[in-house]
């Protein structure tokens, strides 16, 4: 997972166009319908600390989590001019650690995705499960086979600003339902000549199924899936899913509800 090393410096650049404030209003009102409406909330994968800080900014005590130094490093950044009183943590997600329980959990913008192994799932899932508070609510999404593919079917996508130049491509692999990202991107020196950033990075397509087997499987209670940024149920063409899911028990064996 040794990714987002050079990029992290133009990442928040190059997702500019996320509307970032939307997201945060939905994860909210999800984890408040689920009871999560304060308190000590764990974010995997928070990459810059976008999300992190608008979250703290509604109300959550924030432990941001992340596998890569250097988009920690942005997230600082972000909290230095903020003020907010914000916790990172560099570790990979299969194997973070925490001091104490959380009331809740996010991990959101595909990083669960990230998960090649249906095992890494079964982890990172069982740690969720160990560190919630009993009952503690568990937010994910992720994208679907379906995004992959209509991704894959582009031609190679070029973003075109003033000093720099983002491209990237999809090939998504059928039978291994990975899809490989390689993002290149062009920035222009003082002396006028552009140098290089290259990353290539490798998430797994999973469907709805194998998620709620993988969090049976970790102890936890799958709740409900959504479509992004809806309330309605998942179809064959949905993009990206919202999961919720409970703590049931860190010992036991979870139950799935219909």
């Amino acid at each position: 997972m040794d990714t987002y090393s050079g990029f992290a410096s133009v990442y928040d650049e190059f997702m500019d166009s996320v509307p970032y404030e939307e997201w945060c209003e939905y994860i909210v009102k999800l984890l408040n319908q689920y009871g999560c409406c304060g308190g000590l909330l764990l974010e995997l994968g928070c990459g810059t600390g976008t999300v992190t800080e608008l979250l703290a900014r509604k109300g959550y005590d924030m432990i941001g989590v992340d596998g890569s130094g250097d988009m920690l490093a942005e997230a600082i950044q972000k909290r230095e001019k903020s003020g907010l009183d914000i916790l990172y943590l560099q570790q990979d997600m299969r194997e973070f650690e925490l001091y104490g329980t959380v009331a809740g959990a996010v991990c959101v913008f595909d990083s669960i995705n990230y998960m090649l192994k249906e095992e890494e799932l079964v982890s990172v899932f069982r740690l969720v499960n160990n560190y919630l508070d009993p009952g503690g609510i568990f937010l994910f999404d992720f994208t679907t086979a379906h995004a992959y593919r209509e991704a894959a079917s582009q031609a190679v996508a070029v973003d075109n600003r003033e000093d720099r130049y983002f491209l990237w491509e999809d090939v998504f692999d059928e039978e291994t339902q990975i899809n490989e990202h390689e993002i290149t991107v062009f920035l222009e020196g003082e002396d006028g000549r552009y140098g290089r950033l290259e990353e290539t990075h490798y998430q797994r397509a999973y469907t709805l199924e194998q998620m709620k087997a993988a969090l049976l499987k970790a102890g936890m209670e799958f709740v409900a899936a959504y479509e992004a940024f809806t309330e309605e149920v998942p179809g064959p063409f949905t993009d990206r899913i919202y999961v919720a899911a409970r703590e049931r028990g860190k010992s036991g064996q979870g139950r799935m509800e219909e």
